[in-house]
C-alpha cells in the first residue's frame, strides 16, 4: 500500500502503530519525519500500550540528527523513558518503521503533495530489511557515548574555571577566586578552549554545558 502525506497514513495504516506489542524500530537521517506535528501526536497516542506491556523502542539516527539542540533534547528524554537511541556513521533511509517485524513503513523524499509512504505486511520484506538494520545497529555508536566520545578530561580547577566563564566573572576577578595568577588564569582558559576545540569563549561554555561539564 502507497499514501500520499501525514494525514493519509495516520487514516489508513494508523491502527497498525496500535498493535505495537514488543518491538517498534525507527531508523531515519534525522528527526523530521512528520511535517505536520498533528500527525506526530496521533501517531504516538495510537501506540499507547494498555496494561503496561514493555515495549522496546530502537532508533538509529545518523549524525545530522544531533545538529539541533531541540533534537538531542528530545533524544535524552526518549532515552530517559527507556528508549535505546544509537548513531550510525553509514548512510540511513529517509525513514524507515518496523513494528514487530510484521509491518514495515518506508517514507520517501518530501514533495510538495507530501511525502510519500510505502506500508507492507510481508513477512518477507519486514523480516529482510530487520536484519539490515541489526546489522547497522550493532555497528553504530550509542547516543550517550556519540556524544560524549570526545569528551575531554577536566580537573576540579578546570571546572571551576568553566563555572567562573559561565558566570560573567572578569579574569582579574576570577584568578583571585582561584589564587592563580592572571597570567596563569588566562593561559588556562585557552587551554580549556583547545581542549573543547571553541574558536571562542562563548562557544567553549556551550559546549561545555552540553556535555554536562560544568555541573
Amino acid at each position: 500500500m502507497t499514501v500520499h502525506g501525514d494525514d493519509e497514513l495516520v487514516a489508513r495504516a494508523g491502527h497498525l502503530f496500535e498493535g505495537a506489542r514488543t518491538e517498534f524500530v525507527c531508523a531515519a537521517r534525522d528527526l523530521d519525519t512528520w511535517s505536520q506535528p498533528q500527525a506526530r501526536t496521533a501517531i504516538r497516542h495510537r501506540m499507547r500500550i494498555p496494561g503496561g506491556a514493555a515495549l522496546v523502542v530502537h532508533k538509529l539516527l545518523s549524525p545530522v540528527a544531533l545538529a539541533d539542540e531541540a533534537h538531542r533534547l528530545h533524544l535524552r528524554q526518549l532515552t530517559a523513558r527507556g528508549a535505546q537511541v544509537r548513531i550510525s556513521a553509514s548512510m540511513l533511509p529517509h525513514e524507515t518503521i518496523i513494528i514487530d517485524r510484521r509491518v514495515m513503513i518506508l517514507a520517501g523524499r518530501e514533495a510538495p503533495g507530501g511525502r510519500e509512504f510505502t506500508v507492507t505486511t510481508s513477512p518477507a520484506l519486514a523480516g529482510g530489511v530487520h536484519a539490515l538494520f541489526r546489522a547497522a545497529w550493532e555497528a553504530a555508536t550509542d547516543f550517550d557515548a556519540y556524544l560524549h566520545r570526545d569528551l575531554p578530561h577536566l580537573d576540579p580547577e578546570g571546572r571551576t574555571i568553566l563555572r567562573a566563564l559561565g558566570s560573567g566573572l572578569t579574569d582579574e576577578t576570577a584568578a583571585r577566586q582561584l589564587g592563580v595568577s592572571l597570567r596563569t588564569y588566562r593561559r588556562r582558559v585557552a587551554d580549556l578552549m583547545a581542549a573543547l576545540e571553541a574558536e571562542s569563549r562563548f562557544q567553549a561554555g556551550l559546549r561545555a554545558g552540553r556535555l554536562g561539564l560544568t555541573g
